[in-house]
């Protein structure tokens, strides 16, 4: 898992940092790790003709070597600010010129090599929202195992948000009924996450593989990360799987229709969607580590820098992910789909932050030990 870990973090340097093509970019990675550059730090220091050997293009291996230059020095800079390495990936996707794989490549979540003894031991502190978020991905890996990993992230948000709606309409924080309740969405599809039915928009034009190396352009390890991790498993054409799907937002359905009735936008849209970009920033920034603030003054504090919390959050969500995705593998064999989303829900119940429910304790965050999570095992 470490080397997937590694990998993928090489393949987001060479992608979005270096801007080279994430097809032409994997055909690389094995070269570099190879010579022993599996980091920006360590391309930055290589020699200028290791890299044009690699590439075999002059301009493209100087880009390169200015990128990992460039994010070096970030790095060890801790006053600097920069742009969040998620807002530029939701900024690349949102444009829609990527082919299928590499947007879903560049949607792939954190991915944690702690074994199960290791996160035993780790406390994650997060509000309530953001968990639901992460069980609701990591159990449509196993109720939906063709959904892609955009699809995943989609339906899951969607879930999420009907279920914050309704809370929050029962505490009296908002009112109205929810826009399910008003029976916007009637005659659209829907399928069941964490036993709530979300309305879905099939995307029949969509092949979550399409721009996939082959060959000798795709290594062992990129194969078995994108198969297991982001493509979801593949359809046969006579199978009664669903195809990729979009998480409709009946929320924003409503306001659409309020605005076209008085006048204010076109009648003539697509039906809104949950975005992946969106889910996946979500949970990047929701995830942080457990300090003792008994012990604080035993430690000299000192200020981190935004890449330091970036990477200690997505370091949290790779670990959280991966504790939850031990209880749904252990599980998968012995119930059905149904069960196993039914049986999500009340997982995540059981393990939720302990804040006060009502007004006061809306929003606020609170700790979940991981080994309270990794006890669900069948």
């Amino acid at each position: 898992m470490a080397a997937a870990s590694q990998l993928q973090a090489l393949l987001r340097f060479l992608s979005q940092d270096a801007k080279i093509p994430l097809a032409a970019a994997m055909t690389k990675v094995a070269e570099l790790q190879q010579a022993n550059l599996k980091t920006p730090e360590q391309i930055s220091k290589a020699e200028l003709p290791t890299l044009q050997n690699i590439f075999k293009d002059n301009k493209v291996a100087k880009q390169v070597l200015n990128a990992a230059k460039r994010v070096s020095k970030k790095r060890e800079a801790p006053t600097e600010t920069t742009k969040s390495p998620q807002k530029k990936q939701r900024q690349k996707n949102s444009t829609g010129s990527d082919s299928p794989f590499e947007t879903e490549s560049a949607l792939a979540l954190p991915v944690s090599s702690a074994s199960e003894a290791e996160l035993s031991n780790m406390t994650i502190v997060v509000n309530r929202a953001p968990l639901v978020l992460a069980f609701a991905v990591c159990v449509l890996k196993y109720t939906m195992p063709e959904q892609p990993i955009s699809s995943r992230l989609s339906l899951a948000q969607a879930a999420v948000s009907a279920n914050s709606r309704s809370k929050a309409v029962s505490l009296g924080l908002e009112s109205g009924k929810p826009a399910e309740q008003e029976g916007w969405g009637e005659g659209q599809p829907g399928v069941n996450v964490l036993g709530r039915e979300v309305k879905v928009l099939k995307r029949w034009d969509y092949n979550p593989r399409e721009g996939e190396p082959t060959g000798e352009s795709r290594s062992q390890d990129v194969a078995v990360a994108a198969s297991e991790n982001v493509l979801g498993q593949p359809v046969s054409e006579d199978s009664d799987s669903l195809p990729p799907l979009w998480g409709v937002d009946l929320e924003a359905l409503r306001s659409s229709h309020d605005k076209s009735a008085s006048g204010d936008t076109k009648a003539s849209k697509p039906l809104p969607i949950f975005t992946p970009e969106s889910a996946r920033s979500y949970l990047l920034k929701s995830f942080s580590e457990f300090t003792d603030e008994s012990n604080r003054h035993l430690v000299s504090p000192k200020r981190k820098s935004t890449s330091q919390i970036e990477t200690e959050r997505e370091t949290c969500l790779g670990h959280i992910l991966r504790a939850i995705d031990i209880v749904c593998q252990s599980w998968a064999s012995t119930l059905s789909k149904d069960e196993l989303d039914r049986r999500a829900w009340t997982w995540y119940v059981r393990v939720r932050p302990d804040v006060k429910i009502g007004r006061e304790g809306w929003g606020q965050k609170d700790s979940v030990k991981l080994s309270d999570i990794l006890a669900l095992q069948r």
